[in-house]
């Protein structure tokens, strides 16, 4: 049998991809020759000097052995199937060299071998194999790329942006409180409380978290004394600027008390906070000075809203982190938390005697009351320091509780009412005669019952003297002589007149820091008319306030030197150092010699008998002054009634004290009869409080006709 040759589709099939083809042979049965069909060489390579190369020769032997071995040697037939595997394989190859095709035998005589031989040709290469350790060191490489980027990004968030981002996160989660700084407090010279601030409680909501607004609003309404509808329309959710409201006042100046069972209750959304209230002792005393504040601790009123900015500090700010929404919404413990410390306020320290505050009051009130005086003022100047002792507005309020009461009556009396003094200008006008030499004390001067200045006829209106009367200038002051202060003036002249007025403070304000101080007006020489020289000399034409005149005569009293008033004597920063609020201003106005001239002269307004002041006596001291009778200017047209004043110092040889006293009354009344006596019980009092001591020499027996 002779073994057939797989050729085409059927020797494809039998491929297999292991590196080299391995044919299949068919078992030889033993009457076949077995026939080996040799393997085709590839020609061996050639060196580059055209030689066959060792390697190519040892190639090539091997692939020879291998084929030698696989052949069968078979009984009978091994060496005709070596020769004619051979002869066969080398005509192939030579018919191939040749390009020639030998003779094909037909199927008999054609040997077949017993087993499929390689097919003869060259051997196909095996095709290319994935390589996984390529493809392992790429993905590592990707891998490890990805994650350096990674880690590259995951530092910068860290390092660089990340406390940018927490804080963006942070700023979120911040809720800020801020700290009320301690109000400063007032007292008087001797270290006794004006005003202070004292701990209370305020109370608020955040519409947030409130649960139930209305049975809220019916728990505190009893506590607050606030009506519960008022309450649970501020609790209700609500936008401000946008955004839902967390904080809305419920009520403040709570006492501590009420504070401590309110937090009790431990209502959602409910809190208690520190608080403070202004306290104010003395409720009516020295309330026109000292003022009040609102509900926020902003002063409205006297000297708590001029000194507003030194009396209560800077706040302090609160910044800490809570969470959000809901039972959340609180202060995350250990995290971030900063305070700033509220710096207090400095306190203030006046130049106000309490007690003689006191005293001067309420002797205002008991003189002014009977006299249905519209408004009243009382100065007690110290006339060495110009310091403010005492100074006193009628009628007066209740700091305490300020709305109780019109707003015309916060004000101070003795710096805010301008009026035209009348009489009590005279002894300035005298003084400045002394002091130019125009007259001396004991001169005379010609006095008629009337003098025509200009359009109008100017008459005395006190004691009568016939025409051609001479009059010294005590007795023209002892009565106040219109006629006889007008003649002195005129001698003076209008320029010299007008400086005078200025160097005794006259239309400017003192600048002791109450608000709404009024600066006065004076009637400057080139505006004057031919009534003019009449009118300014005798105290009209001329505004002026109680305290402008008490510094004025204070001149007098303290030998002739002008100073400024104040009220404010420190500003206690509170380390406890002090500062004076504004500078000392003095100036020389009268020479010692004229000012005690001019005191004795003054003597005899209350000295003499029928003079118009005999009403301000002090048993048991010498006592200057002058009384005078004016109008009450209200937004610059004058005011039916009359404004009584008197003006003076004691004790006369040795001034201690100013006191001046100005009243405003419906009725026609003079100064000796309204303001003397108020004087009389002011001074004395004043006088007694300090322990000055009584004059030891009466009063010499003025000189008053010639």
């Amino acid at each position: 049998m002779v073994a057939t040759r797989r050729t085409g589709i059927a020797a494809a099939r039998t491929y297999r991809p292991r590196g080299r083809t391995v044919r299949e042979r068919e078992p030889a049965t033993p009457d076949t020759p077995v026939t080996g069909e040799p393997v085709r060489e590839s020609p061996p390579r050639r060196s580059a000097g055209g030689r066959r190369s060792a390697t190519g020769r040892s190639a090539a032997a091997a692939r020879a052995a291998r084929t030698a071995v696989r052949a069968t040697p078979v009984a009978g037939g091994a060496t005709a199937g070596r020769t004619g595997g051979s002869t066969a394989g080398r005509s192939r190859a030579t018919g191939s060299r040749s390009g020639s095709r030998p003779p094909r035998p037909g199927p008999a005589a054609r040997p077949r071998p017993a087993t499929a031989s390689r097919r003869p040709g060259r051997s196909r290469r095996p095709p290319r194999l994935a390589e996984p350790r390529r493809r392992l060191r790429l993905a590592t490489s990707v891998a490890l790329a990805m994650f350096c980027v990674l880690g590259v990004r995951l530092v910068a968030l860290q390092v660089t942006d990340g406390p940018a981002y927490a804080m963006t996160g942070l700023t979120t989660r911040l809720d800020r409180v801020e700290l009320p700084a301690p109000r400063g407090n007032i007292y008087d010279r001797n270290g006794t409380v004006l005003a202070q601030s004292l701990e209370a409680r305020f109370v608020f909501a955040d519409p947030e978290l409130v649960e139930d607004p209305q049975r809220t609003a019916e728990l505190l309404a009893p506590l607050l004394d606030l009506p519960a509808s008022e309450l649970a329309e501020r609790m209700r959710p609500s936008l401000r600027n946008g955004q839902p409201s967390r904080f809305e006042w419920l009520a403040r100046g709570v006492d501590v008390d009420t504070g401590d069972r309110i937090e009790a209750l431990n209502l959602a959304g409910i809190g208690v906070e520190r608080d403070e209230i202004r306290h104010v002792p003395g409720d009516d005393l020295a309330a026109n000075l000292i003022g009040f504040t609102g509900t926020d601790l902003v002063g409205l009123a006297g000297l708590e809203a001029s000194f507003d900015e030194v009396l209560r500090g800077t706040a302090g700010v609160l910044t800490y982190e809570t969470g959000h929404g809901g039972d959340l919404a609180r202060q995350i413990p250990g995290g971030y938390r900063v305070e700033t410390p509220a710096r207090p306020g400095s306190d203030l320290r006046l130049t106000i005697d309490a007690d003689l505050q006191y005293e001067i009051q309420r002797l205002l009130a008991e003189h002014m009351a009977p006299a249905q005086a519209t408004f009243a003022a009382a100065v007690v100047l110290d006339a060495r320091t110009f310091e403010i002792l005492a100074q006193a507005s009628y009628p007066g309020y209740d700091a305490s509780d300020p709305f109780a009461v019109p707003e015309h009556r916060w004000r101070d009396a003795a710096t805010s009412v301008v009026f035209d003094p009348g009489s009590v200008h005279k002894p300035l006008v005298i003084g400045a005669a002394l002091q130019e030499g125009v007259i001396r004390p004991g001169d005379a001067v010609v006095v008629d019952p009337s003098i025509q200045k200009g359009d109008t006829a100017f008459r005395d209106v006190g004691k009568w003297h016939p025409p051609g009367t001479r009059m010294t200038p005590s007795a023209i002051l002892a009565f106040s002589s219109n006629v006889g202060t007008i003649r002195i003036a005129d001698q003076l002249g209008p320029q010299t007149l007008y400086a005078y007025q200025q160097a005794f403070g006259l239309g400017e304000a003192t600048g002791v820091g109450l608000p709404g101080e009024a600066p006065g007006a004076l009637l400057a020489p080139e505006d004057w008319s031919g009534s003019s020289y009449g009118s300014v000399p005798i105290g009209h034409s001329t505004d002026a306030t109680a305290l402008q005149l008490a510094a004025a005569y204070g001149v007098i009293a303290n030998d002739g030197t002008w100073k400024r008033p104040s009220l404010v004597q420190a500003v206690v920063a509170p380390d406890g150092t002090e500062r004076a609020p504004t500078a000392s201003d003095t100036r020389r106005v009268l020479s010692p010699e004229v000012a005690a001239q001019l005191r004795q002269m003054m003597e005899a307004v209350v000295t003499v008998p029928g003079a118009t002041g005999t009403a301000a006596a002090v048993n048991g001291y010498r006592v200057a002054g002058k009384t005078g009778t004016g109008a009450l200017l209200v937004d610059g047209q004058y005011v039916e009634g009359e404004v009584a004043s008197f003006v003076g110092m004691a004790p006369a040889e040795a001034p201690r004290f100013v006191v001046a006293v100005v009243a405003h009354t419906p009725r026609e009344a003079g100064g000796g009869e309204v303001a003397a006596p108020a004087f009389s019980d002011m001074m004395a009092f004043a006088l007694a409080h300090y322990r000055v001591p009584p004059s030891e020499e009466p009063p010499p027996d003025p000189v008053l006709y010639r």
